[in-house]
C-alpha cells in the first residue's frame, strides 16, 4: 500500500473523530450551564484547555467567554483543530484517495464539509446545539459507511487506528481537565455542583447510561475515571481503544500478536499491556494529572512512530 494512500486515510478519520470531539466538549458544557447556578457560568476555560492551545486562543481572543470559546472551537478557519478546520482537513485528504474510498464515503464527507461550512458562513444564524448534534451525527454516519462500504483490508485498518488513537486521547484530556479545573471550588468536592461534572463528564463521551448499566449508580471521580480509562468494553474508553488499535496494526504488519518486529508495535504494546494490569487505585496514587499526561504522551509517541514507520518515504540511496 502507497504510504501516502496509508496517510491520508489516517488524517481523514482523525480529523472526522476530533471535529466530533469538539462538538461533544462544547455541547455539553452548554448543558451543564443550565444546571449550574449563575454566579458559576465561567467554565469556559477549561475548554480550551482541554485543546492545548491556550496561548493561541489568548493572542487572538483574549478573555474565555462563552461566545468566545465556541467560535474559536467550531467556526474559526485561522485556528487548525476547529471543527470547521478539521472537516476542511478531512475533506482535502479524501479528495486525495477518491480511488481507494467508497463512493458512499466521499459523499458522506461531502455532506458534512457542507454542514460546516454553510454553518460557519453565517455563524451568528446557527442554533448551535442543533449544529453541535448534527456534527456527532454526521461523523457517526461516515463511521458506519466506512465500516458497511469499504473492505475491511489495510487502508481500512489505517483508517481505524486514526479515529481511535484521536478517540482516546480526546477521553484522557477532557478527563484530565475535569479533574483538576472543571470545578468551582474545593468546597463543592461530593456536592451536587460536583455530581453534574462528572455527570456531564460521562455525557461527553456518550457513556452516562453505559455507566449505570454496569451497576455504578454512584458518580464517584474514581468509578468515573476507571470506567473511562480501564473498560475494555465501552468503546470511548481509552484502553477499549488501544486494544482496538493495536489489533489493526497487527492486521497491517501481519506479526503474530504477543511478539513485536518494530517501534510502533513494541511502543504501543507496553502502553496496552500496562492498563490491562492497572487498577485506579495504583493510577490515584500515581496522581491522575501525572498519569493522563505521560499517557498522552505515549500516545503523541505512538503517533509519531506510526508515522516513522509507514508514511515516511526512505530516500533513494545514490550508487
Amino acid at each position: 500500500m502507497l504510504s501516502r494512500v496509508a496517510d491520508a486515510v489516517y488524517w481523514l478519520n482523525r480529523y472526522i473523530e476530533r471535529a466530533e470531539n469538539i462538538a461533544r466538549f462544547v455541547d455539553v458544557n452548554l448543558n451543564m450551564l443550565l444546571d449550574l447556578p449563575t454566579n458559576l457560568g465561567g467554565q469556559w476555560e477549561p475548554l480550551v484547555l482541554t485543546t492545548g492551545d491556550l496561548p493561541f486562543f489568548q493572542e487572538h481572543y483574549g478573555t474565555p467567554t462563552a461566545d468566545n470559546v465556541i467560535h474559536f472551537l467550531t467556526f474559526d478557519a485561522s485556528y487548525p483543530n476547529s471543527i470547521v478546520s478539521c472537516i476542511r482537513a478531512a475533506r482535502e485528504n479524501a479528495t486525495s484517495i477518491r480511488e481507494v474510498i467508497s463512493s458512499e464515503m466521499w459523499q458522506q464527507v461531502n455532506a458534512f464539509y457542507t454542514l460546516v461550512r454553510e454553518a460557519a458562513q453565517a455563524p451568528e444564524q446557527v442554533e448551535i446545539a442543533r449544529f453541535l448534534e448534527r456534527v456527532k451525527q454526521a461523523s457517526h454516519l461516515f463511521a458506519g459507511v466506512m465500516d458497511s462500504t469499504m473492505s475491511h483490508n489495510e487502508a481500512w485498518h489505517f483508517g481505524q487506528m486514526g479515529r481511535l488513537l484521536e478517540r482516546a486521547d480526546k477521553t484522557s484530556r477532557i478527563l484530565d481537565v475535569k479533574y483538576y479545573l472543571l470545578l468551582p471550588s474545593v468546597e463543592d468536592v461530593g456536592s451536587p455542583i460536583d455530581e453534574l461534572g462528572w455527570i456531564a463528564l460521562l455525557k461527553s463521551a456518550s457513556a452516562y447510561e453505559m455507566y449505570r448499566k454496569r451497576g455504578l449508580h454512584r458518580i464517584t471521580p474514581a468509578g468515573v475515571a476507571e470506567f473511562l480509562i480501564l473498560d475494555a468494553e465501552f468503546p470511548r474508553a481509552i484502553r477499549f481503544c488501544l486494544l482496538q488499535v493495536e489489533k489493526s496494526l497487527y492486521k497491517i504488519t501481519g506479526t503474530p500478536l504477543g511478539s513485536w518486529h518494530n517501534r510502533v508495535e513494541r511502543h504501543l504494546g507496553r502502553l496496552r499491556s500496562q492498563l490491562d494490569y492497572l487498577t485506579i487505585e495504583e493510577i490515584i496514587r500515581q496522581g491522575m494529572h501525572e498519569f493522563l499526561d505521560s499517557l498522552q504522551q505515549h500516545m503523541n509517541e505512538v503517533d509519531a512512530e506510526i508515522f516513522q514507520t509507514f508514511f515516511t518515504l526512505e530516500p533513494i540511496k545514490a550508487r
